[in-house]
C-alpha cells in the first residue's frame, strides 16, 4: 500500500463535498482495495460511505422497493420484502461471489463500478430498474454505457436503486469458477411494458437482447428462444470461453430463466 488519507462522512452532504474535491469514494471495496493492493489505484484520498446510515436499508414504495446504495448484498439476499416481491433479485444477490464479499459488497459499488461481469447491472436493465443519486433518477437503459462506464458524473453518488415490481422474473449465470463472476448471466423478466432480457460477462457491458424480448413478447417460454441466436461477433472471447462458447451460453441461460421464472 501507500499513503493516503481517509475520511468517514456522516452525510451525503459532506461526501459529495469530499468526491467533489477530489475524494474517492468507497463503499464495500470488494474491487477498490484490490486495485490499490495491486497499485491499479492510487487515489490520494478515501471517502468511506459506511456511516451514513440513509444509504442503506430496503423500503417499499409502493410497487416498487427502494434498495439503498449500500445495502450490502447478503441484506438483499435475506431481506422479507425483497424475497415477497422480487425473489429473482434475492436469488441473484445470494449467488454474488462467495460469504465474505456477499458480507462487504453493496449494491451501489457494484453498479458505480459497472464490471462487465457483475450481477446486479443484469437486474437492474431487466428489471427497468431506476438509479437514484445525489443529482437525478437515471434510466437503467440510460445509466449503463460500456465497460466500466456509466452515465454518473464526477461528485455524483448513488442513494438508491427503485426496482418495479416484475409479473414473473429470474437470473440463471454460469460462473467463471476462479472469480464467480459470471462467465454468461441472463436475467428475464416480464414487465408491465414487456418481456425484458439482459445479458452480463458477454460484452463490453450488460446488454438487452432484442431479439430475444421480441421472442419472449409473442410467447413467454423457454421454447420460443430456441432459435434465436446472438450474435457472436459483439460477444468477447478469453481463456475461460470462445465468443462463440458465449453466444451459445446465452441461448442457454435464458430459456433456463425463463423456465424457472414459470416455476
Amino acid at each position: 500500500m501507500y499513503a493516503f488519507t481517509f475520511e468517514r462522512p456522516a452525510t451525503q452532504a459532506d461526501a459529495v463535498k469530499l468526491a467533489q474535491a477530489g475524494g474517492k469514494l468507497l463503499a464495500g471495496g470488494q474491487t477498490l482495495l484490490a486495485s490499490m493492493k495491486l497499485r491499479l489505484a492510487s487515489p490520494e484520498q478515501l471517502v468511506h460511505l459506511g456511516a451514513i446510515k440513509e444509504l442503506a436499508g430496503v423500503r417499499k414504495d409502493g410497487d416498487s422497493l427502494v434498495i439503498g446504495a449500500m445495502t450490502r448484498h447478503a441484506d438483499v439476499a435475506s431481506n422479507a420484502d425483497v424475497q415477497a416481491m422480487i425473489p429473482a433479485l434475492a436469488a441473484l444477490a445470494e449467488g454474488i461471489g462467495d460469504k465474505q464479499v456477499r458480507a462487504m459488497g453493496t449494491i451501489g459499488g457494484s453498479l458505480a463500478n459497472n464490471d462487465p461481469a457483475a450481477d446486479y447491472p443484469a437486474a437492474v436493465l431487466a428489471l427497468g430498474a431506476t438509479v437514484i443519486t445525489t443529482q437525478r433518477e437515471i434510466s437503467a437503459d440510460d445509466y449503463f454505457q460500456g465497460m466500466f462506464a456509466t452515465a454518473l458524473e464526477d461528485g455524483e453518488l448513488i442513494t438508491a436503486v427503485r426496482f418495479p415490481k416484475p409479473k414473473r422474473a429470474a437470473y440463471m449465470k454460469f460462473r467463471q469458477p476462479a472469480s464467480l463472476f459470471a462467465l454468461i448471466g441472463v436475467f428475464v423478466a416480464d414487465t408491465a411494458g414487456g418481456p425484458r432480457v439482459a445479458v452480463t460477462g458477454g460484452g463490453n457491458g450488460v446488454f438487452r437482447h432484442s431479439a430475444m424480448e421480441a421472442a419472449l413478447a409473442k410467447s413467454f417460454t423457454a421454447d420460443a428462444l430456441a432459435g434465436v441466436a446472438t450474435d457472436a461477433d459483439q460477444l468477447n472471447g478469453d481463456l475461460h470461453g470462445s465468443a462463440a462458447y458465449r453466444a451459445n451460453l446465452v441461448g442457454v441461460m435464458a430459456q433456463r430463466a425463463v423456465a424457472k421464472a414459470l416455476g
